[in-house]
């Protein structure tokens, strides 16, 4: 059963639409903060959690959890090296490799962005009716699956949304 043109059409709009407030009110767009309030660039708390979650890491590894390219995350972690976050390490069994590993300042601070993160989802999560959360989960889900699947991704040349 083939889907009426026009409906799509408006159904793309529709998603388009509550994206980009999503990301407007969530405070994605913020280049100074984080949605939860911590001062500094979102790809930086990002970098901090996943670090916090994994360990060390190689660049690559860390560009592709972060979905950015080796020139954004060379200059991410060189950005948290002089902060004082991370420290940075040739890789012994591959000299091409750069490992990248909190310092004790980078976990404290990677610590206070969980908490803030979790406190900001939670009061999120309790915004919605109990009956609905999981099924907001899983619609969110469901999105990342269709984002991860090979025909959704970005032409090489990249379009301002």
């Amino acid at each position: 059963m083939q889907q009426n043109p026009v409906k799509a059409s408006s159904q793309v709009e529709e998603l388009r639409r509550v994206m980009q407030r999503l990301f407007r009110r969530f405070g994605a767009l913020s280049a100074e903060s984080t949605p939860c309030g911590k001062p500094l660039p979102m790809a930086h708390a990002h970098a901090l959690m996943l670090l916090r979650a994994h360990g060390e890491l190689s660049q690559r590894a860390l560009a592709a959890e972060l979905c950015i390219d080796k020139s954004n995350v060379t200059r991410l972690c060189a950005k948290l090296a002089d902060s004082g976050h991370v420290q940075q390490r040739a890789n012994a069994t591959d000299g091409r490799s750069r490992l990248v590993a909190l310092t004790p300042r980078g976990a404290q601070l990677a610590a206070e962005v969980d908490a803030a993160s979790r406190a900001r989802f939670a009061a999120l999560l309790n915004g919605l009716p109990k009956l609905r959360r999981s099924e907001t989960i899983l619609a969110l889900q469901r999105l990342v699956d269709a984002l991860d699947a090979p025909e959704a991704a970005l032409p090489s040349a990249r379009i301002s949304a």
